[in-house]
């Protein structure tokens, strides 16, 4: 297979079979030269065609505090007080712009997130 632009359904199957064929190869020789470059070709392909949209805002507070070890009590020390966290992930109290801030810096979830209305 010669390297190209992947633009419709069919290149695209054909070069995911082409990197299947080659997923083994060693980093450095040839055909991992020729893997990574697909990769990337594959790569750009998918994310103008099959979109993910971002995530609800408080399922991504509950998914970082579960992945942190949280639990209410923490978030209460992010966002201020045990209520509104309550509140927040009861879907009873928006977040404010220094809430968001907050969950941005201490726990790293981004803003773009963040500020989606749910």
């Amino acid at each position: 297979m010669t390297l190209k632009p992947i633009k419709t359904k069919k290149d695209y199957s054909e070069a995911l079979e082409h990197l299947e064929s080659i997923f083994d190869a060693r980093k450095g020789s040839k055909n991992g030269d020729k893997l990574e470059i697909l990769s990337i070709l594959i790569e750009k392909y998918e994310n103008e065609h099959f979109l993910i949209g971002l995530p609800d805002p408080v399922e991504a507070i509950k998914f970082r505090m579960e992945q942190m070890g949280y639990d209410q009590t923490d978030l209460a020390e992010v966002v201020g007080l045990r209520s509104r966290a309550s509140e927040i992930l009861n879907r009873k109290r928006k977040l404010s712009l220094e809430m968001i801030r907050q969950l941005h810096d201490r726990m790293r979830i981004p803003t773009d997130v963040l500020i989606q209305s749910y």
